[in-house]
């Protein structure tokens, strides 16, 4: 053993070693509050200290390392103030397992959203409300989702993805079942408004893990991860298709068994997701600055459009185009088929062909399918009109949401609920906006309107690209 090793040694059996190190700690500590470090990259500079530190501990036999180790650990947590613990700092937010979770949390969303749908005929009868007060009713859920948006990020810096997450989804299940058995109007209102906020906060935390997951893996899963909430979508409203209408189960019955599936994956899963949720820069509310303004622009286009043809994609084949009503779901089911499709095989596509061009030329496509459907004279090339618009569309927010990890503007934790909360605003303001317009003009003009929406939206993306990549 060399002199100086045998001197830390020596101070260490004296007593001042811990000393020595509670210092060091409070000067990196202040070095890394000086530089404005993060607390990954803090740690990381204060792990250097410890691998110092084991080569001298490794000669004292009789001292247990690792507890020494921890508590060095624990004292730089005091140090900063922070409440991360050991097993955050040791998780891996790469692992194969956390994608899966990360997959199922998405998953779970889309199949919640999507067992609630058929509940609301059934709200409306048990209620004995008309169409006019079921609509203020269906409102509560987006001003519950507004509400909790902005400030989720927040929570799941403070909380970590894990207990937010784990948290959401369990009373998103016990949510929708108390609206499967709401009779009273009064109660009908604080459950909906619980039921859009806790949609709202998962939506924008399984955002923030999904960011944090990708940048780590160092490859494309965000349009996958989008594909999972569009498949529990698929799965929830086809298997109550199964049960109410194959096996003759009540409403009710099968609203719980769909609640129970959520809770069961939840369950299993919650390990696995992120026990931290990256950075909020001090703030609580998510407010959207310098590029992050446009990305929200940029997504609330992309859920403007995706609103509208959900809503007005049958009235406009029905009334304008003059098909039977039959087939007024067609539209929208093609859009849907197509926008499924490619958010699966659209990491894989992003990889190939790169973000840029899978963006601006989706653009042109979506652009090129509405003309499809407002001017074509066959049916054939209206409903490919419709496949061409659920092509274009479906990786413009995933891919933009990736970009947010690669912008400093704001904070992971702060950007990712600003872009969700001006999105949803696209969701709630588009059906409104297009029957205002459709009724001062006509359905012809206001699919206009989302075509000249899709236009800017290549212009706007061109800009983001410009500053960021």
């Amino acid at each position: 053993m060399k002199e100086y090793e045998q001197q830390d040694c020596q101070l260490f059996n004296t007593g001042r070693f811990n000393d020595i190190v509670y210092a060091y700690f409070v000067m990196a500590a202040r070095q890394a509050n000086t530089n404005k470090l993060t607390y990954e990259k803090a740690s990381l500079f204060q792990l250097e200290l410890v691998n110092k530190l084991c080569f001298v501990l490794r000669h004292l036999r009789f001292v247990p390392v690792t507890s020494i180790i921890k508590e060095l650990l624990l004292h730089n947590e005091r140090i900063f103030g922070m409440e991360h613990t050991l097993q955050a700092d040791d998780f891996n937010p790469a692992d194969k397992w956390t994608q899966h979770a990360t997959r199922a949390i998405f998953f779970v969303g889309g199949f919640g959203a999507a067992s609630w749908a058929p509940l609301v005929p059934l709200l409306r009868q048990r209620l004995a409300i008309g169409e006019d007060v079921l609509g203020l009713l269906l409102l509560c859920i987006g001003i519950g989702s507004l509400f909790t948006m902005p400030l989720s990020g927040a929570a799941a810096v403070r909380l970590g993805c894990r207990k937010v997450l784990t948290f959401a989804c369990l009373a998103y299940a016990v949510l929708l079942f108390l609206l499967s058995q709401v009779s009273e109007i009064l109660l009908a209102v604080p459950v909906l408004l619980m039921f859009g906020a806790i949609m709202g906060c998962i939506d924008v935390v399984v955002n923030i893990q999904a960011v944090i997951v990708e940048k780590a893996s160092g490859r494309r899963l965000m349009s996958g991860m989008h594909g999972l909430w569009s498949v529990g979508g698929f799965a929830g409203a086809g298997l109550f298709g199964v049960w109410v209408g194959g096996i003759g189960l009540t409403p009710v019955l099968s609203t719980l068994i769909a609640a129970g599936i959520m809770v069961v994956t939840t369950l299993f899963f919650a390990r696995f997701l992120l026990p931290f949720g990256g950075e909020a820069g001090g703030r609580m509310l998510a407010v959207p600055r310098g590029i992050v303004i446009f990305v929200g622009i940029i997504a609330c286009i992309a859920f403007l459009v995706e609103g509208a043809i959900m809503d007005w994609s049958g009235v406009f084949l029905t009334a304008v185009r003059g098909f039977d009503l039959s087939m007024a779901g067609t539209g929208f089911t093609v859009f849907s088929a197509a926008m499924l499709v490619m958010r699966l095989v659209g990491d894989r596509l992003v990889q190939k062909l790169g973000q840029k061009q899978v963006i601006l030329g989706g653009s042109i496509l979506a652009f090129g399918g509405f003309m499809a459907v407002i001017f074509a004279p066959m049916a054939w090339l209206l409903y490919m009109g419709f496949f061409a618009i659920g092509v274009g569309s479906a990786n413009v927010v995933p891919v933009f949401f990736s970009l947010l990890g690669k912008q400093n503007d704001m904070p992971i934790g702060l950007a990712v609920p600003a872009v969700s909360t001006l999105g949803y605003l696209g969701i709630l303001m588009g059906p409104a906006a297009i029957g205002a317009l459709a009724h001062a003009t006509s359905l012809y003009a206001a699919f206009g309107l989302l075509a000249g929406l899709v236009a800017l939206q290549f212009v706007i993306a061109q800009y983001v690209y410009k500053k960021v990549l």
